[in-house]
């Protein structure tokens, strides 16, 4: 039996809840698939689906139904979450985090305003099928811009306003991206010793691509000669990105010497084990990046890390920000604009040029 009579299985279309209880949560099912239809991304689904196998986690273990859902109810697991202790944490009350003074075994509020979206996104699906459901998730007020389904197709004219979001959410600190020094991605980089390994983070670091993008990277989306990357990003948007030219040499090593022979059309490939020949998976990149983070001793090493890293170089260059965005994949110029604060070097040149004519005026 699943915990609490539910758990989140993977079929062969998309995600479900399964389990003794989960008859009375089919609407979640409805939804999931709605999301797939929707050609929403498995990781999406994903996401929403365990956001919402703990909603009804928890709703079974309060004998409520979905039917019964007020507002009141959903500020009472806004409430749960809140309280709700991670197991195979550090625990206890003095053990908190160094970076926000949070209890190091407690659910971030990234995590649970993920939860409240889902909740948010199932009830309004309920809704816009059943006319006569009333929507018990409280509405905020007008976000500052239009969502992307808001900005294009067929009644984009119609739409004057961004339309009220959800009021059911965490304040959650916007907190600077972690970028690596020069010296650590240098110790990174003697730490890596396989040309597959060093053109993956070489792809993050100096092209500033996500992990998800590098391992969806087919061979004929490198274009070693032309130095040209075709990248598939959020929401399949794809993007050209220029190739650096060590990272290509390092790719066309690695393609020649490495990488072994398979059918498999991806960049990427496992090279030893029973799935050799196979796709480099999520789970097999963080496992790399999880071994030289220890070897090399640069403990903030994670894939985005190297993204962020990218970033931040350009920021300190004064590229332009239609450029950082275009070349980091960004939906968005204010994601982008957060570079522009990661660029200390070129902040402080500036704030001492400011001060010397500051200086020189008195």
């Amino acid at each position: 039996m699943s915990i609490e009579g539910l758990s989140l299985e993977r079929d062969g279309v998309g995600w479900r809840l399964v389990g003794e209880a989960a008859d009375g949560f089919g609407l979640v099912n409805d939804y999931l698939s709605y999301l797939a239809d929707r050609n929403y991304s498995p990781r999406t689904i994903r996401s929403y689906g365990f956001g919402l196998l703990a909603f009804c986690r928890w709703l079974n273990a309060e004998g409520i139904g979905l039917s019964a859902v007020s507002t009141d109810v959903l500020l009472r697991f806004l409430a749960a979450c809140r309280t709700e202790r991670v197991s195979g944490r550090l625990s206890g009350p003095n053990v908190v985090r160094l970076d926000d003074g949070r209890r190091a075994d407690s659910l971030s509020p990234a995590t649970i305003n993920l939860r409240l979206a889902a909740v948010s996104g199932l009830f309004s699906f309920w809704s816009m099928r059943d006319p006569d459901v009333t929507d018990p998730v409280p509405k905020g007020k007008e976000t500052k811009r239009l969502s992307a389904g808001e900005r294009d197709g067929m009644l984009a004219h119609v739409s004057r306003a961004p339309k009220r979001r959800s009021a059911l959410r965490v304040r959650d600190a916007r907190r600077l991206p972690k970028t690596l020094d020069q010296s650590e991605v240098v110790a990174l980089f003697e730490s890596l010793r396989t040309w597959r390994d060093r053109a993956i983070a070489g792809l993050m670091v100096f092209c500033g691509l996500r992990s998800a993008e590098v391992l969806a990277l087919d061979v004929g989306d490198v274009d070693i000669g032309g130095r040209w990357l075709k990248v598939l990003g959020k929401g399949n948007k794809e993007r050209r990105v220029p190739l650096d030219v060590d990272v290509a040499g390092v790719i066309q090593t690695y393609l020649l010497a490495e990488r072994p022979d398979t059918a498999c059309d991806r960049l990427f490939i496992v090279a030893k084990g029973p799935t050799r020949g196979q796709p480099l998976t999520t789970a097999g990149l963080r496992q790399i990046f999880r071994y030289h983070r220890g070897i090399s001793g640069v403990t903030g090493a994670h894939p985005h890390a190297l993204r962020h890293t990218f970033g931040t170089a350009l920021a300190e260059a004064g590229v332009d920000l239609a450029v950082m965005q275009a070349l980091l994949g960004h939906a968005h110029i204010d994601t982008t604009a957060r570079y522009v604060h990661l660029a200390p070097t070129h902040v402080k040149a500036e704030f001492d040029a400011a001060r010397s004519r500051q200086r020189a005026n008195t």
